[in-house]
């Protein structure tokens, strides 16, 4: 396999990217409100399903496929060619998808320890970004990225398309307006019936995967046939477990709904209870966050379904009742407990890439802009570190870093494969 890392000087300097930003980082339809956009998708997987709803919205054209397995790319083809009035071409290599200068957009979905350093280099060739959650594999990740969207002008939304389904968005608005009264705490929740992993063997790679491509920012390990393609997710070395898979989705209501930043405190408790075998990341947690005037709870079993309890997805506390996210919309609550109010609306990701579209096309705004993902999934960041230090982290509530605590503070940035480090 060829080594491709010397091309990745792209993601160390951006100086190439120099006369084409420049060129580029005005672009919005106040000039041309209905202009076509040319897009590429990154990671078919969680990808495929953005790649379709983007397709399904007007005056877009899927320019590239890219992905690692080949065999993906052409299961992608497959379910798309009735979509399309035109072949994407595709690519194992992101990099070729950022040579080309007529792409606008591109969409990330790949592991997670690929979304920020992936995003710092679309952003520096001068392309948009739709990042999947969590936005970064570690805190410091994170920062860059804001970096990097502040220094090219690009517009980066993060996957959290909670932020633009109607009946969350009109719940979210009752909320702030009053209708349960002062609100001090919310909870939330998610279940699973997830199986063991097992136990990895190393194991000749695939030939239809680029496995080099694949580890790309990370540092290389041997290839197990156990990893590739979703149980990375349970591996710090490359996810972030379930707090950063499926709690970053309800933490971002929670600090949304809460209106606050950062917290003072945070703690994680929790444990690998119902298997003995590869995963690293607890299956058991409760992460606690305290606001100062405000606190909020998640709360995850990923290998027990909990069927017996409510299926909320966040509850919010107020002093006159409750308001509960859940599915595509939300439900108000009396002191009583009684039912008084509904909401419901269009659920999916089609709302969400469109409003991305928007704020390219006229320049509106971005329902879930890279400063707020990035504080939304810090909150995840934060539980993973509490846990894994088994301390309760003291937090700046002004800038979200950790105080007092030299070995949680070591977690704030990972280790890079040799030339790879993200700069801005």
């Amino acid at each position: 396999m060829p080594n491709l890392l010397p091309r990745r000087d792209f993601l160390v300097s951006a100086v190439a990217a120099t006369t084409l930003l420049q060129s580029r980082s005005k672009i919005h339809a106040a000039t041309s409100p209905n202009r076509r956009l040319r897009v590429a998708v990154m990671g078919l997987g969680r990808g495929l399903d953005l790649a379709r709803a983007a397709v399904s919205l007007p005056d877009v054209e899927l320019a590239w496929l890219c992905d690692i397995d080949g065999e993906r790319i052409t299961r992608a083809q497959k379910a798309l060619e009735d979509k399309l009035t035109q072949t994407p071409r595709t690519t194992h290599d992101i990099c070729t998808v950022l040579d080309d200068k007529e792409v606008d957009a591109v969409f990330i979905a790949a592991p997670n320890h690929w979304h920020a350093p992936a995003s710092i280099m679309a952003c520096a060739a001068g392309k948009h970004v739709y990042v999947e959650k969590p936005c970064s594999h570690n805190p410091w990740e994170g920062e860059m990225m804001l970096k990097a969207a502040r220094k090219y002008n690009r517009l980066v939304q993060m996957g959290n398309q909670r932020r633009s389904w109607p009946g969350v968005v009109e719940s979210m608005q009752q909320l702030k307006d009053g209708v349960i009264g002062k609100v001090r705490y919310a909870r939330s929740w998610y279940l699973a019936n997830r199986g063991t992993i097992g136990t990895g063997k190393v194991v000749k790679i695939p030939q239809n995967q680029d496995y080099n491509l694949w580890q790309g920012p990370a540092p290389e390990r041997p290839y197990l046939d156990n990893v590739v393609h979703y149980n990375w997710h349970w591996r710090w070395h490359w996810g972030n477990g379930e707090l950063g898979n499926n709690g970053i989705h309800a933490l971002d209501l929670v600090r949304w709904g809460l209106e606050v930043d950062f917290p003072t405190k945070v703690g994680c408790t929790g444990g690998r209870y119902h298997f003995s075998d590869d995963q690293e990341t607890p299956d058991t947690t409760i992460t606690t966050f305290d606001f100062g005037q405000k606190g909020a709870l998640w709360d995850g079993s990923s290998c027990h379904p909990r069927s017996q309890e409510s299926s909320a997805f966040v509850t919010f506390y107020g002093e006159g009742g409750s308001l509960s996210i859940d599915g595509n919309g939300g439900k108000v609550f009396d002191a009583k407990g009684k039912e008084i109010a509904k909401n419901t609306g269009e659920a999916g990701e089609k709302g969400h890439i469109a409003n991305f579209f928007n704020a390219i096309r006229n320049g509106s705004k971005l329902n879930s802009e890279i400063a707020e993902g990035v504080k939304s999934t810090l909150l995840c960041h934060l539980g993973n570190i509490a846990f894994r230090t088994r301390s309760v982290l003291d937090i700046d509530p002004k800038t979200g870093q950790i105080l007092h605590n030299k070995e949680a503070q070591k977690l704030w940035k990972r280790e890079y494969r040799k030339g790879w480090e993200p700069k801005v």
